[in-house]
């Protein structure tokens, strides 16, 4: 299968790309920055630089190589926590006109589907929650998969040592359980140690009193796993 990645160099995707190339699909990631293309050159990946804001550009790049998937697992965060609320109207926006503008280049390259990464957490800000579920809504209505992660941890995130509450997952079994996606029908699914813990499930966690879909169950982990 031909798979583009958008975030390849992100923590989940610079786990996915190795995983999606041992299992032999043929796979492009994508980098806003030169200097990471070695990198994706290095896990097997042919490197696409490109910016999710130049729509011409990101057009002709996912034209080019022709993916079957999209993977949408672009986000713009801090490498602190401290800086997540200075960070906010930027990972907004490629919630908002970066998601639309993959979904339009995935259109006309005529991909079968494109797979997108949310939370399954509930945000404290209304406006952010009205963010992820148009971003959602977006990724569903092209009849695509949106993948609710739980909280990362593990090393490159937020929680290098400690895990954060529920819910939440280590980054390396997210990427391990992201790869199902590629066979399930359109929808919603939660990749998470503990999908049945707490106020996440409520009708008032993000996105789920507006999009109104049905979870189709890939990424339920067991902890041990």
């Amino acid at each position: 299968m031909r798979i583009f990645i958008a975030g390849a160099t992100g923590v989940l995707g610079v786990r996915l790309v190795p995983l999606l190339v041992a299992d032999g699909h043929v796979v492009a990631g994508m980098t806003r920055t030169p200097d990471k293309a070695s990198l994706l050159r290095g896990m097997g990946a042919e490197p696409v630089v490109c910016d999710v804001f130049d729509l011409d550009a990101l057009t002709q790049a996912l034209a080019a190589f022709g993916p079957e998937v999209v993977f949408h697992q672009l986000t713009d965060l801090p490498d602190e926590a401290a800086d997540l609320a200075r960070f906010s109207d930027r990972n907004d926006r490629m919630r908002g006109e970066g998601t639309r503008n993959l979904l339009a280049a995935a259109a006309t390259a005529q991909a079968d589907r494109v797979i997108a990464q949310s939370i399954a957490w509930e945000l404290p800000s209304e406006h952010r929650r009205a963010v992820t579920a148009t971003h959602e809504r977006a990724v569903l209505q092209a009849g695509g998969v949106v993948i609710r992660y739980g909280q990362l941890y593990g090393p490159g995130t937020f929680y290098p040592a400690v895990p954060p509450q529920p819910p939440r997952i280590h980054v390396d079994d997210a990427a391990r359980q992201t790869l199902p996606a590629l066979g399930v029908p359109p929808g919603v699914t939660i990749v998470a140690d503990d999908r049945a813990a707490g106020a996440w499930r409520r009708a008032g966690s993000v996105g789920a009193e507006d999009v109104n879909d049905e979870d189709q169950g890939v990424g339920a982990l067991d902890p041990g796993l």
